[in-house]
């Protein structure tokens, strides 16, 4: 099985194994996991050796912090014009520094750069006991702030084969665990598991929590004890609707000062698809090989998200077909309909709306890629399908190439605010922050049906309602059928050059707003033909002072004409009000 995150087609500055972290990330070192320097104390070059510690505390518990330091590589530090002289050059963090007091003394190492270096070494070990300067090493070790490990071991090089044969040792066992993990993952899903089992196991090896997401942050699969569960997604790290923020979080290992790095997340990539993130939350600091592991997980995540895919094509290309038939008044008889969306995992008989959502970009005229328009409606697709589905997985809902439509189901005694304010739920959640509505959209409300037989007309009717919805409110309108009034017949006028030239005529210089108050006295002009001329309610509703708004009634009239007492006139400024306020035209 080969990691993706190191394919050369698909390297990838936020994979952990494409590039090396930046600066402001721990050093490379840091990554490599080590050994504490109490477990290199068991060596047998080490094990009759004394622990000089670094501070007195030390001592006296004999638990001591210098004895916790990890160790990750050893160094043979001798008098040689090779190695003396650059020492304070040398990166030691986390090194084990052997010297043989016959070759190095205390001097050699002395000078301000060489001490600041070996600072942050892991300890010092010197051999031959200290030889007879032990003290003086004691005395170096508490000046430098380094553990001094003195042994009688009568060889330095003896000594640091031994410590690198013991972290080459535990190296091994981990790429080990590491391999025998990534075995059993994909034995999982060989044998038929999802991305369900692939989590279960996984947090069976790390503890805690795992997921996986899609690439905006819905969540897919989760395991974990339930108290592990309920603890990650009470992070910051998720939104009120339950969306991983992946905008804000970092891909691979974190430093552990930033407080956060009991959480990883890691791509699912496959070739040159991205299918999401594979996410750990565990109660303490994840490592690089935690991070490895999970890097490996994810390549079996990758296939797993594949053959589900593959699956899902065949099904939801008949899932489609049937729907389109459905709301084409093809499926054939009722009951035929019904046993049929049935085997599909869906169930229409029941009191139902049509929802019709449209993203608000025009396909047709996108400067995108067709690849990442089709990426785009993908994302939009499975974001209806997963809101609606956690309310009622019975529910049908299809992606096609404009459009995605749902059917909602809505008990028999709901009236139209309920229903909207059902609907209105499900498209804040696809809406989100970031998520499925990363382009804006437009959503269309049919009127209830109790019949398959009646899906055609509903769907005509939501599709009138998101198309004029849009024309009446602008961007991201929800919008129910019964809503659009007389603007549903107005919208049924193809030509809109037509519909202008009426406004034009019945409005006159009111058609535009080259003048300021133009807007206001249309506003006037509608709240009077509302009212039915009703001149005391109208000023009382626009805070006019009653004479105010007899001088600006009698200024309309010169302007369009007397139709305070010629009905077929305001009939005609009411309608040309309401094209007026449709967009577009």
């Amino acid at each position: 099985m080969v990691n993706v995150a190191n394919d050369a087609g698909v390297r990838d500055a936020e994979l952990t194994a494409a590039a090396s972290p930046p600066s402001s990330a721990l050093k490379a070192r840091e990554l490599v996991t080590g050994l504490p320097l109490e477990r290199l104390l068991e060596l047998p070059s080490l094990r009759d050796g004394a622990l000089h510690p670094v501070d007195t505390a030390d001592s006296i518990t004999g638990s001591s912090a210098s004895a916790a330091r990890v160790v990750t590589r050893a160094r043979l530090l001798d008098a040689s014009p090779t190695n003396a002289a650059p020492v304070q050059d040398l990166r030691l963090d986390h090194q084990l520094l052997c010297v043989d007091p016959s070759a190095v003394t205390p001097r050699d190492l002395g000078s301000p750069a060489a001490v600041a270096a070996l600072r942050t070494a892991a300890a010092l070990v010197v051999t031959r006991g200290g030889g007879a300067g032990a003290s003086g090493w004691q005395a170096f070790g508490e000046q430098v702030g380094t553990p001094v490990v003195l042994t009688a071991a009568p060889s330095a090089e003896r000594v640091v084969t031994e410590v690198l044969g013991a972290l080459l040792d535990q190296q091994a066992e981990i790429l080990e665990r590491v391999d025998e993990a990534h075995q059993i993952l994909v034995g999982v899903v060989l044998a038929g598991g999802g991305l369900q089992d692939l989590c279960q196991r996984l947090a069976g090896f790390l503890g805690g929590a795992t997921m996986v997401t899609t690439t905006d942050g819905r969540l897919v699969a989760s395991a974990g004890a339930e108290d592990d569960l309920a603890a990650a997604l009470a992070l910051d790290c998720f939104d009120r609707t339950g969306r991983l923020i992946t905008e804000h979080e970092p891909v691979g290992i974190r430093d552990p000062r930033t407080g956060n790095a009991g959480r990883a997340l890691v791509r699912i990539v496959a070739g040159q698809l991205d299918h999401g993130l594979l996410v750990a939350f565990v109660d303490r600091d994840l490592t690089s090989d935690d991070v490895h592991l999970l890097e490996r997980a994810a390549t079996v995540a990758a296939l797993a998200i594949t053959k589900e895919q593959a699956v899902s094509a065949v099904e939801g290309k008949y899932r489609a077909e049937f729907l389109r038939d459905a709301l084409s008044g093809r499926a054939g008889t009722p009951a035929d309909a019904v046993a049929h969306a049935s085997a599909l995992g869906w169930d229409l008989d029941r009191r139902l709306v049509v929802v019709v959502a449209e993203t608000d970009e025009d396909d047709s005229r996108t400067t995108r890629a067709p690849e990442e328009v089709a990426s785009l409606q993908q994302r939009f697709a499975r974001a209806w399908i997963q809101a609606v589905g956690v309310r009622d997985p019975r529910a049908a809902v299809v992606g096609f190439s404009q459009e995605v439509v749902a059917l909602h189901a809505v008990p028999a005694d709901w009236d139209t605010d309920e229903v909207m304010r059902s609907v209105g739920d499900v498209v804040r959640v696809v809406r989100g922050d970031g998520g499925g509505g990363r382009r804006t959209f437009s959503t269309g409300v049919s009127r209830p049906i109790d019949s398959v037989a009646d899906l055609r007309a509903a769907y005509e009717e939501a599709l009138s309602a998101v198309s004029v919805g849009r024309q009446l409110h602008g961007a991201s309108a929800l919008t129910h059928f019964d809503g659009l009034g007389i603007f549903r017949l107005l919208s049924l006028i193809p030509d809109s050059a037509d519909l202008r030239r009426f406004v034009e005529e019945s409005l006159g210089p009111l058609a535009t707003d080259d003048v300021p108050d133009h807007a206001d006295l249309r506003q006037t002009l509608s709240v009077l033909l509302d009212t039915n001329l009703n001149v005391a309610e109208t000023a009382r509703t626009l805070f006019f002072h009653y004479n105010t708004l007899r001088y600006r009634i009698a200024k309309l009239e010169r302007m369009l004409g007397p139709f305070t007492s010629d009905p077929q006139l305001r009939l005609k400024l009411a309608l040309a009000l309401k094209v007026h306020q449709m967009r577009g035209i």
